[in-house]
């Protein structure tokens, strides 16, 4: 190896290690929010399919917190469905936080990436104009995600969301956490729970 070549590799080593030491990611938006109410808005995920009455995860999260969260989950919703509601549902309660499950109905269903996150970020911006602060929970399937994982990554960027990358790690496909092939069962769901209490800045958890 040439002399000039290793002075190379070394400054690009130099560059690299600063941006991870001084590069902190995109500033978290409204990460002291206004509102009152702590809101898990989403499609089955949030709704608790395959939980036992009282173990879905916002109900497990309430516990985790000690005080009150809304379950704002209805099955089957894609991003489309959920940003009809969304003014019902979530912005008329004087959010908070907000937890958002959403995406798997659009990526089992077929719906075009751009469109679902065209949506997903209408959803959040509008959220975050009421002062809340946004904590998505990303979905990132093997071989089947159609890059629905980088998507969530470049939402979390453009809005400031905090993001969970993915919020199935280590439970999808787990047979003793799942309830079925897309649900997890009560101890998927408690993961679920702790990765959305873990998210919270500790701040917020008072």
């Amino acid at each position: 190896m040439s002399r000039k070549i290793a002075y190379i590799l070394i400054f690009t080593g130099i560059i690299l290690l600063g941006y991870r030491l001084f590069y902190s990611g995109p500033e978290i938006k409204n990460a002291r929010p206004s509102g009152q109410q702590i809101i898990c808005f989403g499609d089955s995920l949030t709704a608790g399919y395959g939980a036992s009455r009282g173990m879905d995860y916002p109900s497990q999260l309430s516990e985790m917190l000690a005080r009150p969260v809304i379950n704002a989950g209805v099955s089957g919703d894609t991003t489309g469905q959920a940003l009809e509601r969304l003014e019902e549902d979530v912005l008329s309660r004087d959010p908070r936080i907000v937890l958002i499950t959403l995406g798997g109905n659009d990526l089992r269903h077929g719906i075009l990436k751009r469109v679902a996150f065209a949506n997903l970020k209408k959803i959040v911006e509008a959220i975050q104009d009421q002062g809340a602060l946004v904590i998505v929970g990303g979905i990132d399937i093997p071989f089947y995600g159609r890059g629905f994982g980088e998507a969530y990554q470049k939402l979390a960027d453009e809005t400031g969301a905090i993001l969970i990358p993915n919020i199935f790690k280590d439970i999808f496909g787990r047979r003793k956490l799942m309830s079925d092939s897309i649900h997890p069962n009560n101890d998927g769901y408690r993961i679920m729970a702790r990765r959305f209490y873990d998210a919270i800045p500790d701040h917020l958890k008072r």
